[in-house]
């Protein structure tokens, strides 16, 4: 069997044949189960610990676990966390020092022997929010070693979409319920008077293996058909929308917008919105030391560009406003990620607006700064970056 495999099929037993199988391979299994009141991501010792019969309703700063009675794995949206915490973690170490008896300081670099991960239920988006990191954390001059390790041994297993949330708008950043490639196998899950079962499709040499020693059978033309139709009409139904216009021309029209004062007047500066989000990279050092001052530690952690001392230089901060850094962190990731790393920097998971506490939408920012600026523009310039629909 080649990564062109033809589709095939698992049921419950296959599934958790597949969780045992990379398990046995030595490898750690990540994938979604339920666990204070959430959908989370946390090590798996069988495929029985999956989200079975859970479903999510979400809305801007509301977040609410419910219910199925279908028994589906993968019908919900994103959670809290995205696979950035194990690929790109919160807190890592990158050395240590010591001070030796002759009084000198010996330095010891920190080398990441990370676990090999399986990835069970990728969304779409955060398929396309590694690959981002991809780029932006081992594609330029600087590589951040520890994420290319984490991120080289990773096996990706991705879950279509086929229930989109309320906050959900990939569609509008170029993206979709359907997986893009990147994947090793990508399943498609079937819940319906034929069974519950899943639509596998190959991705790569090793996901072609592995499949090889699971219990499955060819995928039908019905149970294809079905699981094509399921994603197809989820691209219709996103609960949400980015404006059909150029955003980075948008953005780089709007800095002087007075939209910033409104959403400055809600936003509380938390920085909950890079936390979740699947992309943000962006992070600090700080040391760590023994009270005898002879042991010392460089930590790396994630920081955010809402933080008042973020961009502090000399003199104090330069964004010291929340206007400011709203702005900021909106502007760069939906028009200068371009300059920096030729892609935008959002997704479309609409993890920013189920756990912002103030409930702020990025689509209804955009939508406004928009709008006005198509009312206060007084010529047909601003037509040419208005860009139709697909």
């Amino acid at each position: 069997m080649t990564a062109t495999a033809a589709p095939a099929v698992l049921d419950r037993d296959g599934l958790n044949a597949l969780v045992a199988a990379l398990v046995a391979q030595g490898r750690t299994v990540v994938g979604p189960t339920v666990r204070d009141g959430a959908i989370v991501l946390a090590e798996l010792a069988s495929a029985d610990e999956l989200p079975f019969g859970w479903g999510v309703e979400l809305d801007a700063g509301r977040y609410r676990l419910v219910s199925r009675e279908d028994g589906a794995a993968f019908a919900h949206s994103s959670g809290p966390q995205s696979w950035k915490s194990y690929l790109h973690p919160s807190r890592e170490r990158l050395w240590s020092a010591d001070r030796t008896p002759a009084g000198d300081i010996r330095f010891t670099p920190h080398e990441p022997d990370p676990p090999s991960y399986a990835f069970l239920g990728v969304r779409p988006c955060d398929l396309r929010a590694i690959a981002i990191q991809d780029r932006v954390l081992t594609g330029g001059r600087y590589e951040d070693t520890g994420y290319g390790k984490r991120r080289a041994g990773a096996f990706l297993i991705v879950a279509e979409c086929t229930e989109p949330g309320a906050t959900c708008f990939c569609v509008s950043t170029g993206g979709g319920p359907a997986a893009d490639p990147g994947y090793d196998l990508a399943l498609t899950e079937v819940v319906d008077e034929d069974g519950h079962r899943f639509l596998v499709r190959v991705g790569s040499e090793e996901g072609a293996k592995l499949l090889e020693r699971l219990p499955h059978r060819t995928a039908d033309p019905a149970t294809e058909a079905t699981a094509r139709t399921a994603v197809d009409t989820a691209r219709d139904r996103m609960g949400r929308a980015l404006p059909p216009v150029d955003l980075r021309a948008l953005m780089g029209a709007s800095l002087d917008a007075e939209r910033w004062n409104d959403v400055a007047s809600r936003c509380l500066t938390c920085g909950n919105c890079t936390m979740v989000c699947p992309t943000c990279f962006c992070t600090t050092t700080e040391e760590v030391t023994d009270l005898t001052g002879d042991h010392t530690e460089r930590w790396q952690r994630w920081d955010s560009c809402f933080d008042l001392d973020f961009s502090h230089l000399h003199g104090g901060p330069v964004r010291s406003s929340g206007r400011s850094r709203y702005r900021q962190w909106l502007t760069h990731k939906l028009s200068t990620w371009h300059d920096q790393f030729d892609t935008t920097g959002c997704v479309g998971c609409g993890r920013c607006i189920v756990w912002c506490p103030a409930g702020i939408d990025i689509t209804e920012e955009v939508t406004a700064l928009d709008a006005e600026l198509t009312g206060s523009a007084a010529d047909a310039d601003h037509a040419a970056f208005r860009t139709e629909p697909d």
